[in-house]
């Protein structure tokens, strides 16, 4: 079934995606016919004939062009030599008698393109002029303008249309809530313009807050908010109006975004808000894998389900969960799970499971964090967990080598590495294999994990895995010697401290046994212990000494009982920081939280819906191409055809008036590209109409044989590494 549905869906965005030439290519047939050029032929699709029609002939398998040869041959009679092509007059002579049709409608084989093939004009042949009076060539210039841009002004119009349909009926998009923040990105650490004023101490978007506008531009989508980052300058700030439960007026928060290294864009920070059902589609193939981690699986949970109710509560929202796992402190959650029909009604028999806690530990940023590194480490005064394998999609080399709760013992020739250090030494690593050893069930466990390529132009090694913080193992990696405190403005010097761990002088791998007279087993027990023997230093607001019994990573895996030293500021951080718990569940696992995009139905207010999103695309589109030069963008982020059709597939998914937004975007885009000033796209045909009209003459021949080169070899070029970027992320998952 699954298969069959992904075919069906694979069949409507490659008709979906004809559509779109389709009417593109009308645009310049029904342009060349108004001015009178003789158009040979209209093609959807590139490549071998699939099937023909001719006005006269009908319909042939193949090309009609044949049956139309032996019909002009045996009207002109001895006009023409046996094997001689009849030329346009007689052509127009004979089809006018004999009752056929010019024009020649095929389906090729390939659907990545279409043309209309007009007399006297040839993309990739400037020498294809004609004498002929209806050729291409001999239209004036003015008609010849029309005929070039029309099939942008199609797609235009046609993208306009479809944006109309979705929004009188309605479509669903990611809601401009925020689900989470990173603490270290500039989301996680702004502080409101009007925060004093409305008596707000913390800085940083919450959870829960609904981003109202944008730049002064309504927010109506989560998408709003990522364009916005990605499509902004590492040297300007953007301005968030944002709507916080308990306060009467807006907050405003301005930020300049960073490059996020996992997006490979510019980011501020903030990620979507999710509910509280597990995606049916399960678009990221993680649900099963993240369900055997957590052997949620074993008491029958699966996708589909909604978690309905945690320790008696009602929870309808990702953030809900989080905030029933704070109040548990630290202990297990009580979970219901249910299966509902599409009128929300329970189907079946709920399922009750137990759910693990995680502590929350606080970010530890970085003081020299370069922009192509992670910037920061959870932990606490300094010490760091081992990096966890918390999830193997399907698909993945090291699914069957590399288990979720794998802790990170050894990774080639590093000892424990901190999760800045391994992501530096899988993506170093040449394609091939990499020696690891893991902790798995207690026990040292020795590896060899796949390292795949991420990209054509990034040469970086991946796991293709999920990784996090092994709370549950006692070992800490190297601990950090300097962390740097957050910045109230992006241009304030960097301010660091050395946390109470680094004078410690501990080997990477170190176990951590026991904290004055507390025994550790793992991290929450660890944060426990240090929070209870700090207890009076934070109320008397002092410093403080606490004594740790750790066991060295050496051969003889000695122990000692060493004593740290915890500064009065460290001791109120950890107390202020340290207090959190959370799930062992990626909220991507979840649907998003939805908010549904129409104009209920009136079909005015659908135009002005249609025609507001056909512009704010289309400049979209051109601030992409401007990023693209600035390198705030990389071409590995551009969709070709295998990449668009494998995005249309999957949302196809969400239902068909979602699939009409997208096409309609794809029409947008078309039409941008289509009308660049470049060799071979209408754009540049524009541009020599241009220049005829200035000069009284066209470029010359050889001119534009060089340039029609070297527009195929650009657009070659940039399609072949586009589709490998887009073959790449179908094996990776990218």
């Amino acid at each position: 079934m699954e298969m069959f549905s992904t075919f069906f869906n694979l069949l409507l965005v490659i008709l979906g995606f004809g559509l779109l030439i389709f009417v593109h290519e009308l645009g310049h047939f029904l342009a060349a016919r108004w001015a009178g050029i003789r158009a040979e032929a209209f093609a959807v699709g590139m490549g071998p004939v699939m099937g023909a029609w001719r006005r006269g002939i009908g319909f042939r398998p193949k090309s009609t062009w044949p049956d139309y040869m032996r019909r002009m041959h045996e009207y002109l009679g001895d006009e023409l030599a046996p094997n001689e092509e009849p030329s346009p007059e007689q052509r127009d002579r004979a089809e006018k008698a004999l009752g056929i049709g010019e024009t020649e409608y095929s389906l090729r084989w390939l659907p990545i393109g279409g043309f209309v093939k007009m007399l006297g004009q040839e993309d990739a042949n400037p020498n294809a002029v004609s004498d002929d009076p209806r050729s291409y060539n001999r239209c004036p210039i003015g008609k010849r303008m029309v005929v070039v841009s029309a099939g942008v002004i199609m797609n235009l119009i046609l993208a306009a249309i479809l944006f109309i349909i979705a929004f009188l009926v309605g479509v669903q998009f990611e809601a401009p809530v925020i689900g989470d923040v990173d603490p270290t990105a500039p989301a996680g650490q702004a502080v409101a313009q009007n925060a004093e004023a409305l008596g707000i101490t913390q800085p940083g978007l919450q959870s829960g807050d609904r981003v109202l506008e944008i730049d002064g531009s309504e927010a109506n989508t989560f998408a709003d908010i990522q364009i916005a980052s990605a499509m902004g300058r590492p040297d300007r700030e953007i301005e968030f109006k944002v709507e916080r439960e308990g306060y009467d007026e807006p907050l405003i928060f301005r930020m300049t975004p960073e490059r996020d290294q996992r997006a490979r864009l510019l980011s501020v920070g903030l990620y979507p808000a999710f509910s509280a059902t597990l995606d049916p589609r399960d678009r990221n193939n993680m649900i099963d894998p993240t369900l055997e981690a957590l052997r949620l699986d074993e008491a029958g949970v699966e996708s589909g389900m909604t978690l309905t109710h945690v320790n008696g509560n009602r929870v309808r929202t990702f953030q809900q969960i989080l905030a029933e796992a704070e109040a548990s402190e630290g202990e297990p959650l009580r979970t219901v799970w249910q299966h509902h029909d599409r009128r929300g009604e329970p189907v079946g028999s709920p399922v009750e499971a137990m759910l693990e806690l995680q502590p929350v530990l606080p970010a530890q940023r970085y003081a020299d964090a370069g922009e192509m590194d992670q910037n920061f480490e959870s932990g606490l005064l300094g010490f760091v967990p081992l990096v966890r394998i918390t999830m193997i999609p399907e698909g993945s080399p090291n699914r069957g080598i590399l288990k979720p709760d794998d802790a990170v013992f050894r990774a080639g020739d590093l000892h424990a590495p901190r999760s800045r250090d391994f992501l530096r030494k899988i993506q170093g690593t040449e394609v091939g294999e990499l020696d690891l050893v893991v902790i798995r069930n207690g026990e040292e466990s020795a590896v060899t994990a796949r390292i795949v390529r991420r990209g054509f132009f990034d040469g970086a090694g991946m796991l293709n895995v999920s990784v996090g913080t092994s709370h549950h193992v006692p070992y800490t990696a190297a601990p950090m010697e300097r962390i740097a405190l957050p910045r109230e403005s992006p241009d304030d010097e960097v301010q660091t401290y050395t946390p109470a761990a680094a004078a410690l002088d501990l080997l990477p791998g170190t176990r951590l046994l026991r904290v004055n007279d507390h025994p550790i087993e793992n991290w929450a027990d660890f944060r426990r212990a240090l929070l209870e023997v700090t207890q009076e230093a934070q109320a008397d607001e002092r410093s403080a000494e606490v004594r740790i019994e750790v066991q060295h990573p050496t051969p003889g895996r000695e122990r000692e009982t060493v004593t740290m030293a915890i500064s009065a500021n460290e001791v109120a951080h950890l107390h202020r920081t340290a207090q959190s718990w959370s799930v062992n569940l990626s909220p991507v696992v979840f649907e998003p939280l939805y908010a549904t995009r129409t104009a209920n139905g009136n079909p005015l207010r659908a135009v002005w819906m249609g025609v507001e999103e056909t512009h704010k695309i289309l400049m979209l589109t051109y601030l992409t191409i401007d990023r693209l030069f600035r390198r705030t963008v990389g071409v590995d982020q551009l969709r070709g055809p295998v990449g668009i059709v494998d995005i249309g597939v999957r949302i196809a998914d969400r239902g068909i008036m979602y699939l009409i937004f997208l096409l309609a975007m794809i029409s947008v885009n078309l039409a941008v590209i289509n009308f660049l000033p470049l060799p071979i796209v209408d754009g540049g045909l524009f541009l020599f109409l241009i220049y005829e009209k200035i000069t009284g003459r066209p470029p010359s021949i050889g001119f534009q044989n060089a340039v029609t080169i070297l527009g195929l070899a650009l657009i070659g070029t940039l399609f072949v590494v586009v589709t490998y970027h887009d073959i790449a992320r179908l094996f990776t998952g990218g």
